[in-house]
């Protein structure tokens, strides 16, 4: 299967893997009850589903990505068996979730290269966008995915004592790692500023595979680039969170604030405010448009529905932590995916395109996703997401655990 095809099936799969917020489950936005009170999760079920992932992400895990994936596919690939040994650990408390995710993230990390500019980077050809595709460059995207998940369990290892004296410096490293790529891409020129807030763009050059040094495109840095899609905004604003709920330093949520403030001017209505709607990717700034004035990319809502499902992660991630979007946002994207996207049906449910629009071809089965961040915030869809979760898909790997620990013991995963 050539490389693209197989991302797009990720990137379908996991758009599903929505690592959500703390909110008490089935609690609406307005802080009454959504509806039927939800009904326990039977301790049978409980110990099936956990036992069934474990088998699959064990088995899975033989694949061991970590051992040779490089670039944008850290994220897609790497991230969501690490995302899966985080949440295994918090709903299960068994440190050997620990140990399968400091084997993979040192496995990742170690292969990691010095840059012209210092840095460290796992760069590969055929990742940097359409400026770069020919370079050996970085990802941003896969750097964010892969660490988030690593970041949080650093911070699990530093209150456990137990943990702390087996995993401890390997935390401090991870955590200092993670800072100096955040100061990498921040001095690559990635991040601009914009009117409505701020983004990340995916820069115009790369490292020469024959000199090792950088291409022309490094002298243009501040200027030129690519604005990434929302999904992948998303996905590096998730992971900025994470970096200031562990390390509580500022910059990291100012600037996904600033994110999230252009995600929502992006964000529209319809059929009378009830609906949201809003495109897969809008040009930013002067560096989005060719010379002769036509966007460097389309413009409008994208069919494959796992990328709004990623959106909404995002999204739901800033609502809980007191960021920009408000209780009433929330409950109009639970009526968008309940009563517009929805086919009413808990057995065999099917979801619509958000605009309403004809199927692709190439996801004619998925041209709209259950947006399972909203799960805790309304009974119905968590009917729906109880019905219909696979255990054994590419998605399970990560939402299995997360919902298993929230509706068990009280868990406290961080979205």
């Amino acid at each position: 299967m050539k490389r693209r095809s197989f991302l797009k099936k990720i990137v379908l799969a996991t758009g599903g893997m929505a690592l959500l917020s703390n909110k008490p489950l089935a609690t609406a936005v307005n802080g009454e009850s959504t509806g039927d009170a939800p009904i326990a999760l039977d301790a049978a079920l409980v110990k099936d589903w956990l036992a069934r992932w474990e088998k699959n992400i064990l088995n899975d895990a033989r694949n061991r990505y970590c051992d040779h994936e490089l670039g944008e596919e850290v994220g897609w690939l790497v991230s969501p068996f690490l995302n899966g040994f985080y949440y295994g650990y918090q709903a299960t408390h068994d440190p050997k979730w620990v140990e399968h995710l400091a084997d993979w993230a040192d496995s990742w990390i170690k292969r990691g290269v010095k840059e012209p500019d210092g840095f460290i980077g796992w760069p590969k050809s055929g990742s940097g966008g359409a400026l770069a595709e020919d370079f050996l460059t970085d990802s941003l995207l896969g750097e964010a995915m892969g660490l988030r998940p690593i970041v949080l369990m650093a911070e699990e290892i530093l209150k456990a004592p137990a943990l702390k004296e087996k995993f401890g410096s390997r935390a401090d490293a991870w955590l200092k790692l993670a800072g100096q790529v955040f100061e990498k891409w921040d001095s690559r020129g990635c991040w601009r500023e914009v009117k409505e807030g701020g983004l990340w763009v995916v820069p115009a050059f790369g490292i020469d595979a024959k000199t090792g040094r950088w291409t022309d495109g490094y002298a243009r840095r501040v200027t030129d680039g690519f604005s990434n899609p929302d999904n992948k905004q998303n996905h590096i604003a998730r992971w900025l969170l994470a970096m200031n709920d562990v390390t509580r330093k500022p910059v990291y949520r100012e600037r996904a604030e600033k994110w999230f403030r252009l995600m929502k001017s992006r964000m529209k209505t319809r059929e009378g405010g009830k609906y949201f709607v809003w495109n897969y990717w809008d040009p930013a700034g002067p560096w989005d448009y060719k010379p002769d004035g036509s966007t460097r990319h389309w413009v409008g809502v994208h069919p494959n529905g796992g990328y709004y499902a990623i959106d909404v992660e995002g999204i739901v991630a800033a609502f809980d932590h007191g960021l920009v979007f408000t209780r009433d946002d929330i409950q109009r994207l639970v009526t968008t995916n309940r009563d517009f996207m929805w086919n009413q049906q808990i057995k065999g449910a099917k979801f619509q395109r958000i605009d309403g629009g004809e199927p692709d071809a190439r996801w004619k089965d998925s041209p709209g996703m259950l947006w399972t961040a909203l799960v805790p915030y309304d009974e119905t869809l968590r009917k729906v997401f109880l019905e219909n979760h696979n255990l054994a898909s590419w998605g399970g790997l990560a939402v299995t655990p997360w919902f298993l620990a929230r509706e068990t013991a009280g868990s406290s995963s961080k979205l």
